[in-house]
């Protein structure tokens, strides 16, 4: 790799570090796990770095190798997943210990959902994709995005600690109140877990 491309890669991965490895938190449930998913994808971004740095979206190509080598740690072994209330590398806040409970039982949930399940989810209301792009990181049809989505959104509404009517507050969630019928009811409910869950 020229010296250029090398300085290009590096600054990218300092750029980005912190925001790949809490997408692979939410992912693996471990932050070793994460850090040792985010480096992996990494390694293997480095080698083809030139031709990543010329496509529209790096970090969108970054995210579909962790999303990748995550799908690959599980068919090799079954990972044993001890999640915590709170994600790596977060800024401090002054919180009430009803949100800290609340984002651990989100994580906690997350840890129960199959792992394409928990992918699409974290795509589509953590990174905040769109249906068309968690497919294509995904490898699947648009169809099987909204299915996942909403097994997913189901099966956390049902996990203790969760409270699945409230409506949030703050966030794109609210701003998108009216505009969509039913299935913006469910992304203002996902995405306000996103944000009391992980956007901290």
């Amino acid at each position: 790799m020229q010296a250029e491309q090398e300085d290009r890669f590096h600054e990218f991965v300092r750029a980005r570090w912190s925001r790949l490895v809490r997408t692979a938190y939410l992912l693996t449930g471990d932050v070793h796990h994460a850090e040792d998913l985010t480096q992996t994808a990494l390694a293997k971004a480095y080698r083809s770095w030139r031709r990543i740095s010329r496509s529209d979206s790096p970090e969108a190509y970054v995210r579909r190798m962790l999303v990748t080598c995550n799908s690959d740690r599980f068919r090799k072994r079954r990972v044993t997943e001890a999640l915590t209330a709170a994600p790596p590398d977060r800024a401090g806040l002054d919180e009430g210990a009803g949100q800290v409970e609340e984002r651990g039982s989100l994580l906690a949930g997350l840890a129960q959902l199959p792992p394409r399940q928990r992918a699409v989810v974290v795509l589509r209301y953590w990174e905040d994709l769109s249906e068309a792009e968690v497919a294509e990181v995904l490898g699947c049809s648009t169809g099987t995005v909204k299915s996942q989505a909403s097994k997913g959104l189901a099966k956390l509404r049902t996990y203790p600690g969760l409270s699945a009517g409230r409506t949030p507050t703050g966030g794109r969630g609210q701003a998108e109140q009216g505009e969509r019928g039913d299935s913006g009811e469910r992304d203002r409910r996902a995405r306000g877990l996103r944000v009391r869950g992980a956007d901290a």
